[in-house]
């Protein structure tokens, strides 16, 4: 069962209900009334009411520490990926740079947050690569959507073969 026929089934349970005990509640001498969906939404008023529960998030999102970090996930929120999207980036640029935007591999020639190879390549993202972070994200973030989707996709094949 899919989760919208579950919704509203459970809808139309808690409504029947609902109009169930309103009638019983106003008339306890009548005899019971047998409620349906068609009955509820037609003869009785629909009532609402506030919800509120105890649970809480199993984690809690929390603005990063550090400038890059934090131009990172506005970007992230920008393509509506979520807060697990970051965290698999967060390891991702952790391992590779530690988000530092002038980090160079000398044996590679990779560059920047992202590790760029040939560094070269983020100046399709703007002349001021190899100086300013954002310009570094913004060429990883499409880097990555290109070629594994999403963070966690290319995080994933970080952990598989030590490089993305």
């Amino acid at each position: 069962m899919d989760s919208k026929r579950a919704l509203s089934g459970t809808l139309v349970s808690v409504t029947a209900f609902t109009a169930l005990s309103a009638t019983a509640a106003t008339a306890e001498s009548k005899p019971p009334i047998r409620a349906t969906a068609a009955m509820a939404e037609s003869q009785q008023p629909i009532r609402t009411g506030v919800w509120t529960t105890s649970a809480q998030p199993k984690m809690a999102a929390v603005r990063p520490a550090g400038r890059n970090k934090k131009i990172a996930l506005d970007h992230v929120v920008q393509r509506a990926w979520n807060y697990r999207e970051f965290r698999c980036l967060d390891n991702l640029w952790t391992r590779e740079s530690n988000w530092n935007h002038r980090a160079l591999n000398h044996s590679s020639g990779a560059y920047g947050i992202p590790q760029a190879l040939p560094a070269g390549k983020m100046s399709g993202a703007g002349r001021d690569w190899k100086s300013n972070p954002e310009t570094q994200i913004r060429w990883g973030l499409a880097y990555i959507k290109g070629r594994y989707g999403r963070p966690c996709g290319a995080w994933g094949h970080w952990k598989s073969h030590n490089w993305y």
